[in-house]
């Protein structure tokens, strides 16, 4: 089976780390980038199969970043998970406006996540 490109972008070590534990035991190779500029850099360079992107942080945030994502030819059409301590009804609405594909919260439910994953990469 051909490995898939997951990118994830959080500005929290522990949160990475947290997805990469979750993550690493499935057929994906794992991408790690600090803040929504790094992200949208790596997504134009690797061209992930998905991307698990944090909504507050520093220099460019998760919302600025999907947008900034949807914008390009190049990657307008990945997925991305939005990944946040931020569950209100607000917040989620304003994810899905960013371009967001799917909203899960912190902390974050490990058979979820993979559930998730898995819909989305077939893998």
């Amino acid at each position: 089976m051909m490995r898939k490109k997951i990118l994830l972008v959080d500005d929290s070590r522990t949160s990475l780390f947290m997805e990469q534990m979750i993550l690493k035991k499935g057929p994906y190779d794992l991408i790690t980038a600090s803040d929504g500029q790094e992200g949208v850099a790596k997504a134009e360079h690797e061209r992930p199969d998905l991307i698990l992107m944090d909504m507050i942080m520093p220099r460019m945030t998760g919302l600025e970043a999907v947008r900034a994502l949807r914008s390009r030819e190049s990657t307008r059409d990945i997925p991305v998970i939005m990944v946040t301590t931020r569950g209100e009804g607000e917040n989620v609405e304003a994810g899905f406006e960013s371009g967001c594909t799917d909203y899960v919260t912190k902390p974050i439910d490990a058979v979820a996540l993979l559930a998730k994953v898995r819909d989305y990469l077939g893998a």
